[in-house]
């Protein structure tokens, strides 16, 4: 990859591609910063080269324009980690934005409404690209979340500027590729949380990577459906399952839940219990792996010398339903002869409220990204900026 430091920066226009998908708790309020913090170094470096800096970045899975997930919300935040005053454009397209960066003074940050509000970005327009392209000069990427998208703010525009990967990407690349070429043994790797397309497509990969592979969330409730041992309304029709699976799911190596905490509802209020897979009722949810399962997982993970996770095991923000993903996370904390990573937002923010983030060894800010480069997958990000 080309890096920063390869290149005089100085009043040059930067297009950057920065990492800002931050979990939400309500319409006006940032449940955990981290990505921005994370964001914040190659910001201001290029401040400090002098160059003048246009930001693109999204938040959420918006299908239009939706202000319940603006970029405003993250202004503040990112203006503080930066400590510098950052301009906003609500409409790239519509504003005369070239007009406000041509006035832009070296140093300045200029960041645009989310990038998904287009649907031209996720369909990666080439018409849509070149114009986002032609706000700047060079193109920096440094959303290693995004890395696995072909979207045209993440491989579009690197087809019209030169490209750059940005402090954060090339340190993920760094510790990821050294895990990946270098792990140590035995390698757990435990899967939760929702995304299953994504996680689904790397699993059969992993298989011969991983020395022991640990399910939780939907991914492991949709499996459980795939073998006939699960009927809840939580899963998809069988079809779509076998299509997804199409693998051997009997290998040694798979570890799926033994028992579940199921609820009718997601509030737990009315009742939860602990049930086998085999027998939840049609009416219930599954919300949570049980307690088998957790000492299962558990003794797995005490044995292992590298810890990789990606995705909670469960409905962690429901305390009803928060003690697979709390315990998990405190056995892992515990083992301290490991290497212990992991990624993905709900992870991050899982590993904040149970206090063991610093715990952990590296934090990545890619889930299926990080999944996806240690599967030995093609990220399009990537290619993009080597």
């Amino acid at each position: 990859m080309k890096t920063l430091t390869s290149f005089n920066f100085t009043d040059k226009k930067v297009l950057l591609r920065t990492g800002l998908d931050v979990p939400l708790a309500g319409r006006e309020e940032v449940a955990d910063d981290f990505r921005v913090k994370k964001a914040a170094p190659t910001i201001k470096y290029l401040v400090e080269k002098g160059a003048k800096i246009i930001i693109v970045s999204h938040l959420g899975r918006p299908q239009r324009s939706d202000p319940r997930l603006s970029l405003r919300i993250v202004l503040p935040i990112l203006e503080k980690e930066v400590g510098k005053k950052i301009s906003f454009v609500s409409d790239f397209l519509r504003t005369d934005t070239k007009k406000i960066i041509d006035q832009m003074k070296s140093g300045d940050i200029l960041l645009l409404e989310n990038i998904r509000f287009f649907k031209e970005e996720t369909e990666n327009n080439q018409e849509f690209a070149k114009k986002l392209a032609s706000l700047a000069d060079v193109f920096v990427l440094d959303d290693f979340s995004s890395c696995h998208r072909n979207s045209a703010s993440v491989v579009g525009v690197s087809q019209y500027l030169e490209s750059f990967a940005g402090l954060l990407l090339e340190k993920e690349v760094k510790v990821l590729n050294r895990v990946l070429t270098q792990p140590w043994r035995p390698l757990v790797l435990i899967i939760g949380g929702a995304k299953v397309e994504t996680k689904s497509e790397v699993l059969k990969d992993m298989l011969s990577i991983a020395d022991q592979i640990l399910l939780g969330g939907k991914i492991a409730n949709l499996i459980l459906q795939a073998k006939f041992l699960n009927i809840s309304l939580s899963n998809f029709e069988d079809s779509k399952i076998r299509s997804d699976f199409d693998f051997e799911l009997t290998s040694p190596k798979l570890h799926l839940p033994l028992d579940l905490m199921v609820s009718p509802d997601k509030s737990g209020e009315l009742y939860r219990r602990i049930s086998a897979p085999g027998s939840v009722r049609r009416s219930e949810l599954i919300f949570d792996i049980g307690p088998e399962t957790i000492e299962i997982f558990a003794q797995i993970i005490k044995e292992a010398k590298m810890i990789i996770w990606s995705g909670p095991l469960g409905f962690f923000e429901n305390p009803y339903f928060e003690r697979g993903t709390r315990e998990i996370a405190e056995r892992i904390a515990r083992n301290h002869t490991a290497f212990k990573l992991a990624g993905g937002g709900d992870t991050i923010l899982a590993l904040k409220k149970f206090h063991v983030r610093d715990r952990f060894d590296f934090i990545s800010t890619g889930g299926s990204a990080m999944l996806y480069f240690l599967a030995g997958k093609e990220l399009p990000g990537l290619k993009a900026v080597s």
